[in-house]
């Protein structure tokens, strides 16, 4: 599969999280108020996982720009949710016509994300890339100054994790590290430090602070891998625009899983195997 594997401890092998069918009775349990999205996971340190969803939708040309001069508003609201806190419907709408469908789902040990995005206006949507911004530190057990030690991507040596990287520093905003899969524009990512390493695939994830778990994330395109600010993890996945009438779909996924990197690798594989 790649020519490293990375095993961190000898436990559980995860059941798949497959599309589009999903369990009727989650181990899982999600909550969505006020842009903040909640997955309760009492069996991992900190006892949940809190993700700010979604914190910004991006133009193109962002890499060099003012961060304010990048983000496109939008406001988010719930529509609905169940009684058993398994599934969540959301609906955004961005500035310029552009409304998304927002439908979120739990189950044992993942959550998955089945977006529409629609252009409602008259004019292309220069929307490029949207940004969740998932919080580690409780998870992680350390700050800001050394939790990415804990987290990893997929580089072509296999699983890295994100303190054997190789790390920049030039960008208009310090800190942080971006990391660019091959073919988007590097004009286009995060206005942060980005790292000489792409990435492999669209993963990215951290181990819990006992070793006993692995908490990642990854969308079927993303724009960029991102390590970030405030002791979070970035799967900020791809739109690529949207032309008057046009829909596009993306789809994604949290794991919370036992730390078995073999089988994750082998999971995510499965759940984005393109047709």
């Amino acid at each position: 599969m790649f020519a490293m594997r990375c095993r961190l401890s000898s436990l559980i092998v995860a059941i798949a999280c497959a599309w589009p069918a999903f369990a009727d009775e989650a181990g899982l349990r999600i909550r969505w108020r006020d842009n903040m999205l909640t997955i309760d996971a009492p069996h991992v340190p900190g006892g949940k996982i809190e993700t700010l969803y979604l914190e910004a939708f991006c133009r193109r040309g962002s890499t060099h720009r003012k961060w304010e001069e990048t983000v496109v508003p939008h406001t988010t609201r719930l529509v609905s949710e169940d009684a058993g806190h398994t599934r969540i419907e959301l609906e955004s709408a961005v500035v310029g016509g552009v409304k998304v469908t927002h439908d979120i789902r739990a189950r044992s040990d993942c959550v998955t994300f089945d977006l529409a995005l629609t252009n409602t206006g008259a004019a292309p949507a220069d929307i490029e890339w949207a940004q969740p911004c998932m919080r580690v530190g409780a998870l992680t057990g350390k700050k800001q100054d050394d939790y990415f030690a804990n987290c990893f991507i997929v580089t072509e040596q296999g699983v890295t994790m994100l303190d054997r990287t190789r790390r920049a520093e030039d960008a208009i905003y310090k800190g942080g590290q971006v990391y660019v899969p091959r073919g988007i524009d590097l004009a286009d990512v995060n206005p942060r430090p980005i790292s000489p390493d792409a990435p492999a695939n669209n993963l990215i994830g951290c181990v819990s602070s006992d070793g006993k778990w692995v908490l990642a994330t990854a969308w079927d395109e993303v724009q960029e891998l991102f390590q970030g600010v405030i002791v979070c993890i970035h799967a900020d996945f791809r739109i690529g625009g949207l032309a008057p009438g046009q829909t596009k779909r993306v789809r994604g996924v949290v794991y919370v899983v036992a730390n078995d990197l073999d089988a994750l690798l082998e999971r995510y594989e499965n759940d984005f195997k393109r047709p």
